[in-house]
């Protein structure tokens, strides 16, 4: 669909440049809009950890055209190996018995390649404007004026906050992020590392009750590591979440005692200049628009590492959105539909950390022993059927031209 002939096309202002924004451009371009997006980092964001791109969300980027680039990208783990706290085995799994793979067309790739292959499909056809971000929205009659940290103003006709989990365009149109946020009882800590263990793309998890850590090797054995430190806190550690210096020592308390080679991996997170901290958490929101704003992806609906749908999610959730927005000319509708269509979706991937999408972390040591068991079990036999919440939303096709 595009704008009419001698019609002003539509703009739509879109805060954050990951993976839900660019998605919502790319659709948004192509059904006429006069899209910008706007982003507080300076450039691109590269690096971060694996990501699983699943079910509905594979065919977004197959009507993209980048879905061939992010095979290529594919990361192909050949075995996650859990062991106890003492280094002891306690299974040796392929990856797809563990999170389920929709019939092998499932990919893994770095987060930094698919945010590369969406910026590259759109960065020629919208307008990106990097180093800023939203200060302020005054919505009023059929427009909204924007004023930008830098000090500029734009008026356009809709405002789409794409800008994560921490969204400020989130606090702009609803307060405190305090009001939406469901802590799940983690903390986690993620960063490279060298690769001093020699592993070549695999995934190898320690557990103790309470408490993991993990290394992944997306390369082979001379490239670096990823590193995760996840352990069970009842109450968020709020006080550390801005001061590194803090969550450094928190992490290393937590660990304290631990294995040879948990330890090293503790010392290495002294030493990493990337940590990133935080609580595992999810966004639940009543309604994600506000008159012609609205949120999209972890802004909006964040599921939680838990439950490994949070890329998936923001790329089905920024194509309903952008459908929507295409087919209903008022954008309260558009917004009312996006969330008739999509909200049982979300909704059912957000449900898989009460329907066990923790099990990999189990917080007691009886806990612990049932995960083992389980995992025993899936060695003789495997798992072959996906979970069904990656698939259950049927994707509808692009609206027809008018």
């Amino acid at each position: 669909m595009t704008a009419p002939s001698g019609t002003a096309r539509r703009k739509v202002l879109i805060a954050g440049a990951s993976i839900a924004g660019p998605t919502l451009a790319y659709w948004l371009h192509r059904y006429g809009f006069a899209v910008t997006v706007v982003e507080k980092a300076r450039a691109p964001r590269g690096g971060g950890y694996p990501i699983d791109v699943r079910g509905t969300a594979v065919d977004v980027v197959r009507r993209m055209g980048i879905l061939p680039r992010l095979r290529a990208a594919h990361l192909d783990t050949g075995r996650f190996t859990f062991l106890d706290a003492h280094g002891g085995e306690i299974a040796s799994l392929h990856p797809h018995a563990v999170a389920g793979s929709a019939g092998g067309q499932d990919l893994e790739i770095g987060r930094g390649d698919l945010t590369a292959a969406l910026y590259a499909t759109v960065r020629d056809d919208v307008e990106f404007l990097f180093d800023d971000s939203i200060e302020a929205l005054d919505q009023h009659g059929h427009v909204v004026d924007v004023t930008f940290r830098s000090g500029r103003q734009r008026t356009v006709d809709v405002v789409v906050g794409a800008d994560g989990m921490h969204s400020g365009t989130r606090r702009i149109l609803f307060g405190p992020e305090e009001r939406f946020h469901r802590y799940l009882g983690y903390a986690f800590a993620v960063f490279t590392m060298p690769n001093v263990l020699g592993l070549s793309r695999e995934l190898v998890m320690w557990n103790a009750p309470g408490a993991a850590a993990a290394l992944y090797a997306t390369g082979g054995a001379d490239d670096e590591l990823h590193a995760f430190l996840n352990f069970h806190r009842p109450e968020p550690p709020s006080d550390v979440l801005r001061d590194t210096d803090a969550q450094r020592e928190l992490v290393a308390r937590t660990y304290a005692g631990a294995g040879r080679e948990v330890a090293g991996i503790v010392r290495a997170m002294r030493e990493a200049d990337d940590l990133f901290f935080d609580t595992a958490g999810q966004i639940r929101m009543p309604s994600w628009s506000s008159g012609r704003a609205a949120l999209v992806g972890d802004a909006a609906y964040a599921p939680s590492f838990l439950t490994g749908q949070g890329s998936s999610l923001a790329l089905v959730g920024a194509y309903m959105l952008a459908r929507s927005l295409a087919v209903h000319e008022d954008p309260v509708e558009a917004f009312a539909a996006y969330e008739r269509d999509t909200r049982e979706f979300v909704t059912t991937n957000q449900a898989l950390v009460d329907a066990g999408g923790a099990r990999l972390f189990p917080t007691t040591a009886e806990a612990l022993e049932r995960r083992n068991a389980m995992l025993r079990d899936l060695v003789a036999m495997p798992a072959t059927t996906p979970r069904p919440a990656h698939s259950a939303l049927a994707l509808p096709e692009p609206p027809p031209a008018p």
